[in-house]
């Protein structure tokens, strides 16, 4: 893991070390990914000869970003991204363009919903992403570090993303 990543992650954690709050960035990350890329999953492209989603080509690059930030989580998260891929382009095929978008839309609302009262009610904070526009990319990084840590990996990052004591939550 590079110093670079590591101290993107510390910032980053400092607006999320309540664990009910990264419950909520779970839930949030799942559900706004899933709704961003379910349209952009109905428009496909040629590319070297093959039909190729909008929502593949877009996600490209950040897979790549996360990937190079650390190759572990990346891979993980390219591995949970093809699952949500998968279930956004099934949803979006089958069934009508008004219903589509209304999945959309309570994706999206449901997901900042999740977002907003993880920061406010658990976290009593803005979020990070007004101040730090580049956490919106560490979001997914900081979960599956979360996820790997939880299974007993990456104990490099244990110490970086380790919650506050219960007393220390009650005083902000």
């Amino acid at each position: 893991m590079g110093g670079f990543f590591q101290r993107q992650l510390a910032v980053y954690v400092e607006y999320h070390r309540d664990p009910r709050n990264t419950a909520m960035h779970v839930v949030g990350i799942l559900l706004l990914f899933t709704g961003a890329v379910m349209p952009l999953t109905l428009v496909k492209l040629p590319l070297f000869g093959a039909e190729v989603s909008l929502a593949v080509i877009l996600a490209v690059p950040v897979l790549i970003y996360w990937l190079l930030l650390d190759v572990a989580l990346g891979l993980g998260i390219l591995a949970v991204s093809i699952v949500l891929f998968s279930i956004a382009s099934t949803v979006a095929a089958q069934v009508n363009i008004m219903a589509m978008w209304a999945i959309f839309t309570a994706l999206i609302v449901l997901g900042l919903a999740a977002q907003t009262i993880g920061h406010k009610v658990f976290e009593g904070r803005e979020a990070s992403l007004f101040t730090f526009p580049s956490h919106l990319l560490l979001g997914p990084m900081f979960v599956m570090a979360k996820l790997f840590i939880a299974l007993g990996f990456r104990r490099d990052l244990a110490a970086i993303l380790a919650p506050l004591p219960t007393n220390s939550l009650s005083t902000r």
